[in-house]
């Protein structure tokens, strides 16, 4: 039996085992568990379920977070199980509104997380950051820095995750409104550090003058790096999470990571189940809770060293 299937065999004696006891059964879907940033975030739940005695978490996922199909199983089947309530982080917006619209044709209430799926209009609420003002944060320091003139590049995530697009549009528009500012590529790189490394040194082939880039995760930002410090060249790189490897990075001189917009990704999780345990209950939850964004870089990198 494999992993994946033996982890939903395991949940569902769990579920089942919730409604003896009288608690909340959660099912909690993020769209991987291989990173920094969601290991925080199912930290965040996990916080959140030990504050309340009444919930019973169940957090699964996906192998990674290309796997969009196997995500689609994992909510399916915490639907037949008969959840309370789901908390779904969705690897493909568009992919998993059917799933989520099932889940709320059976009477389960759902709350979306991290990214947004706008074609599920029925969300109790969306948890997360703003990812529109984090790519702007980006591309308004990158402007700063350049002075308003230089050739940047945009790497960006999975296309059809909401989280990409948002943060991509926010960095994109603010780069359109200067005029002396050059946007030379957009490319994707899923979200992942070795394809990344590929993605940058196809980049710095065609453009060997790039001044900087921003990466939309600090996954691709550290990949990026790799191939900025393997071409000897001064591009400048702008990652997002705030992980601890992009932060040190930031305060180290010879790194061409020069900052990383920080989302707080233990809130999401713990914020993410606390909403759908209030929505259980029938409190009153806003549709769109703002985990908050803010920029990490080289001149206010000391305070975030631990």
């Amino acid at each position: 039996m494999s992993k994946f299937f033996m982890t939903l065999l395991v949940a569902s004696f769990l579920l089942v085992g919730s409604a003896f006891a009288g608690q909340v059964s959660i099912g909690f879907v993020t769209k991987a568990m291989d990173s920094e940033f969601w290991l925080s975030v199912k930290n965040g739940a996990l916080a959140a379920e030990k504050e309340n005695p009444e919930i019973d978490l169940s957090i699964l996922s996906p192998d990674r977070e290309v796997n969009v199909q196997q995500q689609i199983q994992i909510i399916d089947d915490l639907i037949i199980q008969g959840v309370d309530v789901l908390c779904v982080a969705p690897s493909g917006a568009k992919e998993v509104a059917p799933s989520l619209d099932k889940a709320h044709e059976e009477g389960i209430k759902v709350v979306v997380f991290d990214s947004d799926s706008p074609e599920f209009t029925n969300k109790v609420s969306f948890v997360g950051t703003n990812n529109v003002v984090g790519g702007g944060l980006a591309a308004d320091y990158i402007i700063k820095r350049l002075n308003g003139k230089g050739r940047v590049a945009i790497m960006t995530g999975i296309m059809g995750h909401q989280t990409a697009m948002d943060r991509l549009n926010g960095a994109e528009e603010k780069f359109r409104k200067e005029p002396g500012i050059e946007i030379v590529a957009i490319q994707s790189a899923n979200w992942e550090r070795a394809i990344a490394m590929s993605v940058m040194e196809d980049i710095l082939a065609s453009n060997s003058d790039l001044d900087a880039i921003f990466c939309c995760n600090d996954s691709m930002a550290m990949g990026a790096a790799e191939a900025v410090i393997a071409d000897g060249g001064k591009t400048f790189i702008i990652g997002f999470d705030a992980n601890m490897e992009a932060i040190r990075a930031t305060a180290d001189p010879d790194s061409p990571i020069a900052g990383t917009v920080a989302q707080n990704s233990f809130n999401i999780g713990k914020y993410a189940v606390e909403t759908a345990y209030k929505a259980y209950k029938g409190e009153h939850v806003e549709k769109k809770v703002d985990t908050g964004t803010e920029l990490i870089c080289v001149e206010n990198v000391a305070q975030y060293l631990k």
